[in-house]
């Protein structure tokens, strides 16, 4: 199933994708939601009428009105939890600036969404920042609260993947030694198209993964290459911490970013920047 939340007549509601590209509205399926964050918590419940509806609906029960399809998850219950250096190309490529080299364990840091960006969105230039890079990662949307899960159940857990571009502004990234202000403005989330659920991607860690700057391939790769897995980072995790339905987990990037170009060739005012995921989609922002 593919989730989406869209805009239409100034609303914003949750809907899924049906045959032929359809969208229906969640509301049409007779389910009242609040927004996905609601829907998600609700899945497991909900899922099987869904399922349902999509298997017979037809072009009448479409959405008809103009929409605007706008990040998944507009506002998150709670900051992302982000994976660094989870490739081992992007960890080589970067060692001149941080060296993580001899790294034995997993890298975490968060990242504050206020609001997520669309996946058309228009990414802000800031007038402080000299070094706007991308990052695209996949995305993992949690459905049931997890404490202590172990590695082999964490899969149970999981409603289904995202695209993430992790924006980050390099210079107050490294300013400020932590990485949480340069992840963190506003707009520097871009997120979607959709949710697609685990059972129909499959095999999470053999997804290609990409991103062109301009029609300029910048990165390419596939998900099999992490360093730690999806399961791996979900089971560590909830150890201790309890991550709550909705909880979104970016997983790290792969080689190919700005700060790894020599000379570095960070984005400006005008730059197109298309993130693609086998199975899931692609965002497409412009720098503005």
């Amino acid at each position: 199933m593919r989730l989406y939340t869209i805009e239409t007549e100034g609303i914003e509601k949750a809907a899924a994708g049906g045959r032929n590209g359809m969208l229906f509205t969640v509301d049409s399926m007779g389910i009242c939601v609040k927004d996905m964050n609601e829907l998600i918590n609700r899945f497991d419940e909900l899922s099987p009428k869904m399922t349902a509806f999509l298997e017979s609906a037809g072009e009448k029960d479409a959405v008809r009105s103009p929409y605007r399809i706008k990040a998944p998850i507009p506002v998150p219950l709670q900051d992302i939890i982000c994976l660094g250096v989870n490739y081992r190309e992007h960890m080589e490529e970067t060692k001149d600036v941080i060296d993580f080299s001899d790294k034995t364990d997993a890298v975490y840091f968060s990242k504050r969404v206020n609001r997520a960006n669309d996946p058309d969105g228009i990414i802000p230039v800031y007038d402080f920042v000299d070094s706007t890079d991308y990052e695209a990662e996949l995305g993992v949307i949690i459905k049931k609260d997890a404490l202590n899960v172990d590695t082999g159940d964490a899969a149970d857990h999981i409603l289904g993947y995202t695209i993430i571009n992790d924006i980050s502004a390099r210079n107050l990234q490294f300013k400020h030694k932590q990485w949480y202000r340069g992840k963190s403005l506003d707009g520097y989330t871009p997120m979607g198209p959709c949710i697609v659920t685990a059972d129909e991607l499959g095999d999470i860690h053999n997804l290609d993964i990409s991103c062109y700057v301009n029609g300029e391939k910048r990165q390419s790769s596939n998900t099999g290459y992490m360093i730690t897995t999806v399961e791996e980072a979900v089971s560590e995790l909830s150890r201790g911490m309890v991550l709550k339905a909705g909880t979104v987990i970016s997983t790290g990037t792969p080689g190919g970013v700005a700060m790894g170009m020599k000379p570095p060739v960070y984005l400006k005012k005008g730059d197109v920047i298309r993130c693609e995921i086998k199975g899931i989609g692609c965002l497409e922002n412009t720098m503005g």
